[in-house]
């Protein structure tokens, strides 16, 4: 009986996923996400799927790898140059978790401008009348308006619960000049920062926008204006977010995602007022989770049988 081909999980996923692989392959999930543990773990591996950050040089510590998917969408997490350049295939699931960080977006939002956690706290420490006052400075999403950097997949779902769920104003910016839908209008990056109430990073992280968040944009953004990141840390300039946070220059901010991660303890981020910190999770729900799981399983057994993936990233390679 042939030996089962062997899939690295770097992390644990949803049942569902597992069960779909178990009757096919092996499966192996490391202790942890290191660089030098999944270098170690990765060397009889025929497939990875991807959760945490590959090492750069992965594939050469992985010599029976046929692919690696994407437990999600963003392939920062994938040396996919040298896959391609190894004849490894790589795929990911563009939509999967489309939805969950649009909700997560107008969740920040929502925290942001009506934080009912104060009021509830207030209600249990202080009494009925001391918690009042504090829903006078609430502001209602409706008639402000919504930037979007990078009128994405995400980006487009997200402008459509904006302006029709919550009837705000939406601007986006886009790297095809006129290719924005109808009901986003197109503004350039000056502008949309200038004139936002609220500002989503939904954009990739390429060489194009790595630090495209400047300090001289973070100081167009009106007093009470708050910025929302769902893309990557390396996108916005941090040490200048934390300054206009400390100095009270914009209204607040909620940051997914960081430049380095896990956020170090003593990061200067924790000191700021008006900031909401999550650990990675925008794209992470119950139900997301589960999507994910079966459609990276199903990718995968696809690309062991020899198959081209439903969602091939790398077109350079070719299946047998």
């Amino acid at each position: 009986m042939p030996e089962k081909p062997i899939v690295l999980l770097t992390n644990a996923m949803h049942p569902d996923g597992e069960a779909i692989l178990a009757p096919h392959v092996k499966m192996l999930v490391p202790p942890d996400a290191r660089p030098e543990t999944l270098r170690q773990w990765a060397k009889d591996a025929d497939g990875i799927i991807v959760r945490a950050k590959l090492p750069d040089d992965i594939v050469d510590h992985a010599p029976r790898l046929k692919g690696m998917v994407r437990h999600g969408v963003g392939l920062d997490f994938i040396p996919v140059a040298a896959a391609t350049a190894h004849g490894i295939a790589v795929a990911n699931l563009p939509g999967s978790n489309t939805n969950a960080v649009a909700e997560y977006v107008m969740s920040a939002l929502m925290h942001l401008r009506r934080p009912l956690y104060r009021l509830d706290g207030n209600l249990r420490s202080e009494g009925w009348n001391a918690a009042r006052p504090a829903a006078d400075s609430f502001i209602e999403l409706s008639t402000t308006t919504l930037g979007i950097l990078g009128v994405g997949t995400i980006g487009r779902h997200l402008a459509g619960i904006a302006r029709d769920g919550f009837g705000m104003k939406v601007l986006g910016t886009s790297r095809r000049k006129g290719a924005l839908p109808d009901g986003i209008e197109e503004a350039s990056l000056h502008d949309l920062f200038a004139r936002s109430d609220a500002i989503a990073v939904c954009c990739a992280l390429t060489d194009e926008t790595r630090g495209m968040v400047s300090r001289g944009l973070i100081a167009r953004m009106r007093p009470h204006a708050v910025l929302v990141n769902v893309s990557r840390g390396a996108v916005i300039e941090t040490p200048a977010l934390v300054e206009a946070l400390k100095a009270q220059k914009i209204g607040g901010a909620a940051l997914d995602v960081f430049d380095v991660q896990p956020l170090p303890s003593n990061d200067a981020l924790f000191d700021c007022p008006n900031l909401l910190l999550t650990p990675h999770t925008a794209g992470i729900t119950a139900t997301s989770g589960r999507a994910m799981a079966v459609g990276s399983a199903e990718e995968m057994l696809r690309i062991l049988r020899g198959e081209q993936p439903l969602n091939l990233v790398n077109p350079a390679y070719k299946a047998a």
